[in-house]
């Protein structure tokens, strides 16, 4: 009886005490990373991951500015981004790729002046999570 009650003590600090983004299946123990939470996005997880989608995509749009010479249309250019939030969450640029010079500093200035937010996390702890967006002209 001893011993059961402190197989269900120890099975519930267990529980109380996990970490969202980990998970035990068996023997194996699976760490997820969550994503960063853009302010004012709230919820499950999920809930924060498609907010950060949806508000990444609108900060995009209403940022945009074409550069000096260019007009909505008047390319049909490609430029893609990659980069991290990281673990202070402030966006950092890793490459880009495609486009003219004054299209990828367009791109390039458009994912810098995304707001601080919350980091991701892994296991508890920051961690950088690495986006890919691309700008189609």
């Amino acid at each position: 009886m001893k011993k059961l009650l402190v197989l269900l003590f120890l099975t519930f600090t267990a529980t109380t005490f996990a970490q969202d983004g980990v998970s035990v299946n068996g023997g194996t123990m699976v760490i997820k990373d969550i994503a960063p939470v853009w302010p004012g996005c709230d919820g499950s997880i999920a809930k924060k991951k498609a907010c950060f989608k949806q508000k990444l995509a609108q900060h995009i749009g209403k940022n945009f500015r074409f550069p000096e010479g260019y007009t909505p249309g008047s390319v049909k250019e490609k430029v893609v981004v990659s980069f991290v939030i990281n673990e202070k969450g402030a966006p950092e640029i890793l490459e880009v790729k495609g486009g003219t010079a004054a299209l990828q500093n367009e791109a390039k200035r458009n994912i810098l002046s995304i707001p601080h937010m919350t980091p991701g996390q892994a296991n508890g702890k920051p961690k950088a999570i690495k986006y890919k967006v691309p700008f189609t002209f």
